[in-house]
């Protein structure tokens, strides 16, 4: 619904959280661009005055944000697949890039259960390969962020965050995929990349949230389907607490930690992205507030049985 009037703000909601001037004129290669977060990025670094180049598959959900968006006509859209090298080397050569950013992902975890071998072959193998074409560019990178999840620690199910130097051991092929692709990351970094010349780090954010999101298995947009029919929406877990966020947040976390670390690769790292304690409800607080907003006596119900594991509680320490 709101998709369309939240995109003319892009600029505004994200350059409160940093000076997007710095992404004028750089070569930007974003993988994942056809997604929800991948285009609403789009969005903001052609704002920002970037040479925006975009690899990725076709956009994943009909209708969807990239297609809406406005951003096709103003960038380079490749329509490729992170898990064909081939492919991505020649990417890599023709836009040598300054700056890579890696949102490219198989993102739902459900989707991880049904199909666990294309999972670890998108969230392990498209990582290695992206950082290969990195390593073997004929032209240095200066800043590489490999997005991954707040899904990336081994739960312990305890009520404080967790910080960077927790145990990464996701327990379901999503998030233990996210958890490999991290392990991938720093033993690139620490094998190839080691004297700082090319500065990596991976971003592991919470739960995102914000028009244009047509996934499935996704807290808001599935209110919106049930209401949008007049039935209770159904809920998993209402009584799990997730670190949700609005898209435009983790959005501007990522471009600062690039932007930074492109100027001092000292910075590189592993950060944590997402709400402040006060921020984590749980999903059955966030339908109540859906339901609320909605009106036209919007009502969800606790009626799922059964299906796989998923966290119970789970917040990071920013």
């Amino acid at each position: 619904r709101k998709a369309m009037g939240e995109r003319t703000s892009s600029m505004e909601g994200v350059g409160r959280i940093m000076d997007l001037s710095f992404y004028r004129g750089k070569r930007v290669l974003l993988t994942g661009h056809t997604g929800f977060q991948g285009a609403w990025m789009s969005r903001v670094l052609l704002n920002a005055g970037a040479i925006l180049t975009g690899d990725s598959l076709e956009p994943p959900t009909d209708p969807n944000l990239f297609s809406l968006s406005g951003v096709t006509d103003r960038m380079t859209s490749i329509i490729g697949d992170v898990r064909d090298i081939s492919h991505l080397k020649q990417v890599f050569e023709a836009v040598q890039p300054e700056i890579v950013l890696h949102l490219a992902a198989q993102p739902i975890v459900r989707t991880g259960y049904e199909k666990p071998v294309y999972t670890y072959e998108v969230n392990v193998m498209g990582t290695v390969n992206l950082l290969e074409c990195v390593r073997t560019s004929r032209m240095p990178v200066k800043s590489v962020l490999n997005v991954t999840t707040d899904k990336v620690y081994f739960n312990r199910e305890w009520c404080w965050g967790y910080r960077e130097d927790e145990l990464l051991d996701g327990y379901d092929p999503y998030s233990n995929s996210k958890s490999c692709s991290e392990l991938v990351t720093h033993s690139y970094k620490n094998s190839f990349f080691a004297d700082g010349k090319t500065a990596i780090s991976t971003a592991r954010a919470g739960n995102v949230i914000g028009g244009g999101d047509f996934a499935r298995d996704r807290i808001i947009p599935d209110c919106i389907r049930a209401a949008g029919k007049g039935v209770p929406v159904i809920v998993r877990n209402p009584h799990s607490t997730r670190p949700y966020q609005h898209v435009l947040e983790p959005l501007g976390a990522y471009l600062m930690i690039a932007g930074v670390q492109y100027q001092d690769s000292s910075k590189a790292g592993s950060y944590n992205v997402g709400p402040g304690d006060e921020d984590c409800i749980t999903t059955g607080e966030l339908a109540n507030l859906f339901c609320e907003a909605w009106g036209e006596n919007a009502v969800w119900k606790n009626l799922y049985q059964g299906g796989p594991h998923e966290a119970n509680f789970l917040k990071l320490d920013c």
